[in-house]
């Protein structure tokens, strides 16, 4: 689910809370570390394992895929009188009393998915971690749920989407992510409207509670009324089942989620963290704006960067599609530079980057898709040491930055001597990354010898040597005779 409003990144704010009271899900044992309550959540320390992870992949997946029209938000969008998707869908699915998004389910086939195929393609584009979306707004579940007949394991494909992809991944020695964007089903649907079939009680298990007409509303807006009891105990409930069954390395939650009572999102947490213990491993959350309180779990933002490097880890996710998270007609994906230039941008201010994908409603990944991914891989292979396992330097990069809505523009060549560089480091040695290739000598101004005596510098994946000279004014590095790939480039530098 994602809401286009564009994060301010820099600002962090600090969740306030409501009255406690005590919350029945939950997994006993007082011998256990965290307690429902922020003071305890807030002793949480991010693991060491999470801050060496760069790169992760994940999947808009269900549906919502099988129309292809449009966006991910399709299964809203057709309720909403004189929207274009609404009107798209009547002229081809017929009125929404007889052809609901209840119907597109047995036309989500999946028959070409793969999840041996779909893991060693994450595992060739570089990634260190992946998974799936458990349960996207739509309020269709992606795994075998004892809690639900409206899941892939009963209708659609009839496959455990979820415990497939985690196999695979768990097998090839990644880390295992699964998102949860449930909060977001309350209201997503016009329970309220006869005209149409989410009013009918019979899919109550797919469409969600009655509610009010108008009760939904953006992220950016409160929601009234808000959720009951028993919405807020079927969130934590099925939460509660995919974490214990699954055992993923990372919950991550798209947002909105403060929508969900105080004290359901804390017992999470608490449940979440103490699993575990229990299970001798240490685990993530990440949220966004402030639907957690600081330093409970790992910020998240949302195609979007920070804007300077930070002291506390942090994550984004983009989507390859520049207009759309799920498979569309006619997409339009961003370039294998744009991608690896936000990598690198994000990575040098303390960040890490989760790209979404966008498979077809039978389970294929789209060539364009593909090619981008296994680019991708191939300069993580020769320049991966620059990016895994790296932390950030005294400043994040020089250079101009051009910024499009948080974003990297795309790079242009630049015949000048002022440079789009990014700097990580790792064991001692300093990683300047130039973003274009260098056609002429590149200038780095925080590498005076005033400050830093450089022994040695190399650039990864050549052996050619490289000319350089260290003034008082900064760091000379003579042009390449020969350009070494098509992407970011990358000086390892030994003081």
């Amino acid at each position: 689910m994602k809401n286009r409003i564009f994060i301010k990144a820099c600002l962090v704010l600090l969740f306030t809370g409501c009255a406690s009271k005590k919350v029945t899900t939950e997994i006993p044992n007082k011998s256990l570390k965290y307690t429902a309550d922020w003071e305890s959540l807030q002793q949480y320390n991010v693991p060491e394992w999470y801050k060496d992870l760069k790169f992760g992949i994940y999947f808009h997946w269900g549906p919502y895929t099988v129309p292809a029209y449009k966006n991910e938000w399709y299964s809203r969008w057709m309720y909403v009188d004189g929207h274009p998707i609404n009107k798209y869908h009547k002229k081809t699915y017929g009125s929404l009393d007889t052809f609901g998004y209840k119907d597109f389910i047995p036309m989500f086939t999946a028959e070409k998915f793969n999840a041996d195929a779909w893991a060693d393609l994450f595992v060739n584009a570089g990634a260190q971690f992946a998974g799936p979306i458990a349960e996207h707004a739509d309020g269709f579940a992606m795994w075998d749920s004892k809690l639900t007949t409206w899941d892939a394991k009963d209708k659609g494909p009839k496959i455990d989407v979820v415990g497939a992809m985690e196999k695979a991944i768990k097998a090839r020695g990644l880390k295992f992510i699964t998102t949860y964007h449930r909060h977001w089903l309350y209201a997503w649907y016009p329970t309220w409207d006869k005209t149409t079939d989410a009013a009918n009680l019979k899919y109550k298990g797919l469409y969600g509670p009655k509610v009010p007409e108008g009760t939904f509303v953006m992220a950016d807006k409160p929601t009234n009324p808000l959720p009951n009891k028993t919405f807020n105990e079927e969130w934590l409930n099925r939460l509660t089942e995919l974490t214990t069954k699954y055992d993923p390395d990372i919950v991550w939650f798209d947002n909105k989620m403060d929508i969900i009572d105080e004290d359901y999102r804390k017992q999470f947490l608490a449940n979440f963290y103490n699993q575990g213990l229990k299970n001798n491993k240490e685990v993530v959350v990440t949220y966004k704006f402030k639907d957690l309180a600081v330093g409970s779990a790992v910020l998240d933002l949302e195609r979007s960067r920070m804007s300077d490097k930070k002291d506390f880890t942090w994550l984004t996710d983009d989507s390859i599609d520049w207009k759309s998270w799920s498979h569309i007609q006619n997409p339009k994906y961003k370039s294998t530079n744009r991608l690896i230039d936000f990598l690198v941008d994000v990575v040098s201010k303390n960040g890490a980057v989760l790209l979404n994908i966008t498979p077809t409603a039978k389970g294929e990944i789209p060539a364009e898709v593909k090619e981008r991914l296994l680019q991708m891989g191939a300069w993580l292979k020769v320049n991966g040491e620059a990016i895994y396992g790296t932390r950030t330097w005294e400043v994040f990069g020089e250079g101009p930055s051009e910024v499009v809505e948080g974003h990297l523009s795309e790079h242009k060549n630049k015949d000048n001597t002022e440079k789009d560089i990014r700097f990580t480091t790792k064991d001692g040695i300093l990683y300047a990354i130039v973003l274009d290739w260098p056609k002429d000598k590149v200038f780095i101004k925080s590498l005076a010898n005033t400050k830093h005596q450089i022994k040695k510098i190399e650039m990864l994946g050549t052996n050619q040597k490289i000319v350089w000279e260290q003034t008082k004014n900064g760091l000379v590095i003579q042009p390449s005779k020969t350009k070494n790939g098509n992407y970011a480039f990358v000086y390892k530098i030994v003081f």
